[in-house]
């Protein structure tokens, strides 16, 4: 295996924190590469020779530096045609970019254009590697995405490689500012850079099976699976749902970090009830003898595990960041709504997670000065959500937050962020 190339595309927390750093401790790649389109970003890692990484374990944060990284800016013609030489040698390429959006549709500099290129150069090299492209941009459908723009442009490639989606549960953020890296004594991510990673050790990460015939993957801790989409459900109406269901009960309490709910009586027992007894029973019943994880002690022990790591301190998980964008959070399609819709489904009652909404609805309130009722009504009609529905779900959210406190009361008729006595 030494030899290998792997390239990835984007230069955040994810593909720095769990790309680039697998594959370097595998031992089996010998170069490495990067995109970046920030110069400042590209110039400091090409002076470093690498970058920093926090790692957040159970005991503390350990601090990695993955050497040996050549990056390249794409919005440069000479750094581009170094990226397609790259990518003909590369037998596993990642993209971890912030939509499939960034795919671009083919242009030179943009990354399907620079994909395209790369694999049309590797069907015309027949020592050229096979490729896997992981897609890490937290769509169900990225690879097919990218798979429907790269037949366009790379010719004859297409058994030469395979775009595979993933679900990542694996926490991580950007810390900025050197007042804040230094007063959580973390390692910038290279000299002259405001910014640090930091993620959490958690490497369990689930690919889309591989077809390729004869391919061995150089980064062996991920873990391929026939049908993706059970676990992608997990993801987001298991993991997702839950970790905002306490970011949002913990923005109440003007809590800081989601480590926080340790300390408030009860908060954590009410979200493994939710993670457990609503999500996690909807989840078993929709998809049984998918996997061990869809039976009851198998959720168990992955919900027991997920609210471990979240509690975790050294991540400095912030309430703010988990909390940030209610109204998108608060989609007909989304962690919360989602789960509690899956719920319903499989008739299961998410008392929890309806409690969760309306606390996020109090957090819309604060950024929409209209009654919340009017707009989730709004944004789940522009979803094509049917009027018996939207009813039924908010009936259960204004009872839900008749529980909490008058603020969550108050954000169905308040008519600015002033009224709810914040």
């Amino acid at each position: 295996m030494p030899g290998k190339t792997f390239v990835g595309f984007g230069f955040g927390a994810i593909q720095a924190g769990l790309f680039l750093y697998e594959a370097q401790r595998s031992g089996n790649f010998s170069r490495l590469v990067a995109a970046e389109v920030v110069p400042e970003t590209v110039a400091a890692v090409r002076q470093k020779g690498g970058y920093s990484l926090n790692v957040a374990t159970m005991r503390g944060v350990e601090k990695h530096d993955v050497t040996g990284v050549e990056i390249f800016n794409p919005a440069d013609p000479v750094d581009r045609n170094e990226l397609v030489k790259a990518i003909e040698a590369a037998s596993e390429i990642s993209t971890a970019l912030p939509s499939v959006a960034f795919y671009g549709n083919g242009a030179p500099g943009d990354v399907s254009g620079i994909l395209a290129a790369g694999l049309a150069a590797k069907a015309d090299n027949p020592s050229a590697p096979s490729a896997v492209i992981y897609t890490a941009e937290n769509n169900n459908h990225a690879a097919e995405v990218l798979q429907e723009r790269l037949a366009l442009r790379a010719g004859p490639a297409g058994t030469r490689y395979q775009c595979l989606n993933t679900v990542i549960g694996k926490m991580s953020g950007i810390v900025s500012g050197a007042d804040k890296i230094a007063a959580a004594g973390l390692e910038p991510l290279a000299p002259g850079l405001d910014r640090a990673f930091l993620v959490e050790e958690f490497n369990r990460i689930l690919v889309t099976h591989i077809d390729l015939p004869g391919f061995e993957r150089g980064i062996a801790v991920f873990e391929e699976k026939g049908d993706l989409y059970p676990f992608e459900e997990a993801k987001l109406y298991g993991h997702n749902s839950t970790h905002a269901l306490i970011g949002y009960l913990l923005k109440l309490k003007k809590a800081g970090f989601i480590s926080d709910a340790i300390m408030e009586k009860g908060l954590l027992k009410y979200a493994r009830d939710a993670l457990v007894n609503e999500a996690g029973e909807a989840l078993c019943r929709r998809y049984p003898g998918v996997d061990p994880m869809f039976t009851q002690s198998g959720f168990v022990t992955y919900a027991d595990s997920l609210l471990m790591r979240m509690m975790n301190p050294h991540l400095r998980d912030s309430v703010e960041r988990v909390t940030r964008d209610p109204k998108r959070k608060l989609g007909w399609n989304d962690r919360l709504i989602g789960t509690i819709r899956l719920a319903l489904e499989e008739q299961v009652v998410p008392r929890n997670f309806a409690t969760g909404a309306a606390a996020a609805a109090w957090a819309l309130a604060q950024e929409d000065p209209r009654p919340v009722e009017t707009v989730l009504a709004e944004l789940w009609k522009q979803e094509n959500a049917a009027e018996p529905e939207i009813k039924k779900i908010m009936d259960m959210i204004k009872t839900a937050a008749q529980s909490l406190n008058g603020k969550c009361q108050q954000c169905f008729k308040a008519q600015s962020p002033d009224q709810l006595g914040i």
